[in-house]
């Protein structure tokens, strides 16, 4: 049998609705120190990059009744993972992120199977999409 090879090369970018395009913005920004490589204000939109990932962050219809997703009866987007290179910068992400005016957090940071080699946390942005943080563990 023929091996078969993926077609693609990881993501490009994520595109995410978000309640309060500046709010979401100045989460990504100032907080976690992302850049602004772009943007639609028309739209309005505004697309952001760690340098390894970008997101394009599109604001609500509000002049209709908007939807909270439900993670457990939409289909979409359950969460956004994250990475960070270890468990010391989880912890600060998490001691910042978690004080962040609009954020909701979930978990504080937790390995993510008993014994494994791996760390999370959750927390919602401003915008109310739900994000992981993750990193694994070195000897």
């Amino acid at each position: 049998m023929q091996e078969q090879h993926a077609q693609t090369a990881g993501a490009d970018h994520i595109g995410l609705t978000v309640g309060d395009l500046e709010q979401s913005r100045r989460f990504f920004v100032e907080c976690l120190g992302w850049q602004v490589i772009g943007g639609v204000p028309a739209y309005p939109a505004v697309f952001v990059s760690d340098g390894t990932v970008g997101l394009s962050l599109w604001e609500v219809d509000k002049s209709a009744t908007p939807v909270a997703f439900d993670r457990r009866k939409n289909i979409g987007l359950h969460h956004l993972a994250l990475k960070v290179p270890d468990a010391s910068t989880l912890q600060s992400v998490y001691a910042r992120v978690s004080t962040w005016p609009g954020v909701q957090t979930e978990f504080a940071p937790e390995p993510v199977a008993a014994g494994g080699s791996r760390m999370h946390c959750m927390v919602r942005e401003p915008g109310g999409t739900r994000l992981e943080f993750v990193c694994t563990l070195t000897d």
